[in-house]
């Protein structure tokens, strides 16, 4: 793959006029496309760990989208930097750094913009309504099952919000038609993390981008647009793993510092841990040891340095965690570098973060906010409860849906539900539904539904909840 070829400004409608007195890139007049959408103003809304918090402190998506952008674009400027002064590739200049740096800043932003309300758990409830209900649900007295082919029904149970954000992205934020924001296909094949449909899913390939699955039935000829104009075609665009990487570092460090804050993790239990043995053990190099006692070591220093404070121990962790995003992103920009080669012929097969010396204490913190955050009483008590929201909208709703635009649309209380939908989502389905056979009609009326359900925020999923349970 080059870059000549991988930087791809083309876009889904083309460009129709060029204003001589704009001198921005492309690239650049993407971000403030995406900065002006409600759908990015929607993540203040959004879970990203701790859903509906009160506090003003603990992150939601849109805090942790620009946290992501800011070390993406931090990563771009590092590892291109080293390329052009090492000589690596002589395609890369000054200009190509730019365009790279303003492409994966716009893909921070966006990269979450498609899930559902309720963070990662909503994904989950969405999957398993269609699995445990989709075998039940009939159409002109035939089972859907029998209706959608395999690769319909697969993007129902293994439901993805990276798959819904390119969807959201190209189609659904109607601006002036039904193209979406109309990004430019370099970006949108920054945020494809997994370059396959749902029916080529292989978690044992031993390849990451086999793992899950980054677009939908709806958005194959699509994709396939997008991955033979920047000629990532049936591998991970290069861009992604940058991206993937400057996620995994914001949540990761950013889960442990929001629990600190929250009281579910304390200081002396996060030291307590980090020094157990647990993690140590799994070091495999004289490196990555000396960086995780380093990293340990720091922690400490700074509960020292903070004795006399208030609370010293959160004053430590947050200072801890700047110290150890900058550590991580020094490691996942090395490990880019070395593995350069490998990343532009389309042959590298796993993340960053996993072949740097940091892996053992990318791992560490995972593990921790699983173990003290997500398995904790309060957050699985939430969970239930937001489970049962997703539950009751995908039970009326999907219902409704699927009669819908039909002549055997005659229920009343399904034609009042279909009329709360979106108009937009609902023009939507019906230009990308006009002339095609009745198996591809039903599947996008119950895309319909993911659509709307994925729009909401988790203030307005709980509200609707509520009203139509006739609570409020």
């Amino acid at each position: 793959m080059k870059w000549s070829q991988l930087l791809c400004s083309s876009r889904a409608r083309g460009v129709h006029r060029v204003n001589p007195n704009d001198l921005r890139s492309e690239f650049q007049k993407d971000y403030h496309r995406i900065i002006g959408s409600a759908s990015f103003r929607r993540l203040q809304d959004k879970t990203q760990v701790f859903p509906l918090d009160k506090s003003d402190f603990v992150r939601t998506r849109l805090t942790h989208s620009l946290e992501a952008s800011s070390f993406a674009k931090s990563l771009g400027q590092t590892i291109f930097e080293g390329v052009m002064q090492r000589g690596i590739d002589r395609e890369v200049t000054l200009k190509v750094k730019e365009d790279i740096c303003s492409i994966l800043e716009c893909a921070g932003l966006v990269h979450d913009i498609g899930n559902p309300p309720f963070g990662h758990f909503g994904e989950d409830a969405i999957r398993e309504w269609y699995k445990d209900n989709m075998p039940e649900l009939k159409y002109k007295d035939k089972p859907l099952t029998e209706i959608l082919n395999s690769q319909m029904q697969n993007d129902f149970y293994f439901f993805e919000g990276n798959a819904q954000a390119l969807r959201l992205l190209s189609k659904l934020h109607f601006l002036v038609d039904e193209n979406g924001m109309n990004l430019t296909f370099a970006l949108l094949n920054t945020i494809v993390k997994y370059p396959v449909p749902s029916t080529g899913i292989n978690k044992k390939s031993g390849n990451i981008k086999d793992k899950k699955m980054g677009y939908f039935f709806a958005e194959q000829e699509l994709f396939k647009r997008i991955e033979e104009s920047t000629g990532a075609v049936g591998c991970r665009y290069p861009l992604t793993y940058i991206l993937e990487a400057a996620d995994d570092i914001a949540y990761k460090t950013a889960d442990i510092e929001d629990a600190c804050k929250k009281g579910i993790i304390s200081y002396h239990l996060l030291l307590s841990e980090l020094k157990s043995g647990r993690y140590m053990s799994m070091c495999s190099d004289e490196k990555s040891r000396d960086i995780y006692l380093s990293a340990v070591s720091k922690l400490e220093t700074y509960y020292n340095r903070a004795e006399g404070l208030t609370s010293p121990g959160s004053n430590a962790v947050q200072n801890w965690v700047v110290y150890i995003q900058l550590l991580m992103l020094e490691n996942a920009a090395d490990a880019f570098i070395n593995n350069y080669d490998e990343i532009l012929n389309g042959s590298f097969k796993t993340e960053l973060l996993d072949v740097s010396p940091v892996s053992v204490l990318s791992f560490a913190l995972s593990d921790l906010a699983y173990r003290y955050v997500f398995l904790s009483k309060q957050i699985l008590k939430m969970e239930i409860s937001e489970g049962n929201m997703i539950y009751f909208l995908m039970d009326k709703f999907v219902t409704a849906a699927i009669e819908f635009d039909t002549p055997h649309n005659s229920n009343i209380l399904n034609k009042k539900l279909m009329a709360i939908v979106s108009d937009n989502y609902k023009y939507i389905y019906r230009v990308y539904s006009s002339g095609c056979d009745e198996d591809v009609k039903l599947y996008l009326r119950l895309m319909l539904i993911n659509d709307f359900i994925c729009g909401m925020t988790d203030s307005y999923a709980k509200n609707l909840y509520l009203e139509l349970n006739g609570t409020i």
